[in-house]
């Protein structure tokens, strides 16, 4: 079964019966994801909701002075998505790239919304999952407003304590709002290689 993964991740929720694992299977698609290769791009419409089984990926906006500005990464279990774009059908603002080779997991906004009216377990599950990504943006942004770079940095690495040695400086420091210079210096004052 090719959600086999997402079945382990919903026990920290609301476990799957088999009936509820086989519809998922069937309104669920794999792929294999290039390194650099987008699963999202600017003006077009988030038709998916993506679960990450391996690799790594970033979403990220482009300003008008062509700088990038990472909103968000998510690396194994974990879900991306646009969920402006996906739930208005609206173009979105943003790019959603791998940073590595990946296996993702799909599933297209209609199957979603299949999913939810047929299995009260789905509308639950995802409905904390926006939750927690709702809270955790909450976090980010209060972060962004009240602690400086060294504490930002430090915050980082307590979300996303496996992403610190995968990604770039470039990334980390993207998302953090500082130069990659600023963020090797950081790292060296607190003795992080």
């Amino acid at each position: 079964m090719t959600v086999q993964p997402i079945i382990e991740y919903f026990k920290n929720y609301l476990p799957l019966n088999k009936e509820e694992r086989l519809l998922l299977d069937k309104r669920t698609t794999q792929r294999q994801i290039k390194r650099r290769q987008m699963i999202l791009q600017e003006n077009f419409v988030c038709k998916h909701y993506t679960f990450v089984v391996k690799g790594c990926f970033k979403m990220y906006s482009i300003d008008e002075k062509g700088s990038e500005h990472n909103i968000s990464f998510a690396a194994e279990n974990e879900w991306i998505a646009d969920l402006g774009s996906f739930y208005s059908e609206k173009p979105s603002k943003l790019f959603i790239e791998a940073i590595e080779p990946s296996l993702i997991l799909q599933i297209e906004k209609q199957d979603l919304l299949y999913l939810f009216v047929n299995v009260a377990k789905f509308d639950r599950n995802f409905r904390v999952i926006i939750e927690e990504k709702y809270i955790e943006l909450q976090n980010r942004l209060l972060q962004n407003i009240s602690s400086n770079a060294n504490q930002r940095y430090l915050n980082f690495l307590e979300q996303y304590p496996q992403l610190a040695l995968r990604l770039p400086n470039t990334q980390i420091a993207s998302y953090l709002g500082i130069t990659p210079e600023f963020l090797s210096k950081i790292r060296s004052e607190i003795n992080i290689q």
